[in-house]
């Protein structure tokens, strides 16, 4: 969950949560849980605010979430170099 959430918002993007859960297919609760917890690492950035009278939460990749997003990337891609051989 933690690696579809930064690899959605890998594009030095904001997404409101709403589209964001939808984008990556999964629960309120999951994808909250997932936030937090990258939260907590530095990771993304939450800003809270209103569209009018309803409240919503953006969400942003850090640039050390963006970083640890392409280092996680880059093991992916020799693990998958060496199963090849």
């Amino acid at each position: 969950m933690r690696l579809s959430l930064l690899a959605a918002l890998s594009d030095d993007i904001e997404l409101d949560f709403a589209s964001l859960r939808d984008l990556i297919e999964a629960d309120d609760s999951v994808v909250s849980k997932g936030i937090a917890h990258l939260e907590k690492l530095e990771y993304v950035k939450v800003t809270k605010g209103y569209v009018g009278t309803r409240p919503r939460t953006w969400v942003a990749a850090t640039a050390k979430g963006r970083r640890a997003l392409e280092r996680h990337m880059g093991a992916l891609r020799a693990i998958m170099g060496d199963a090849g051989s």
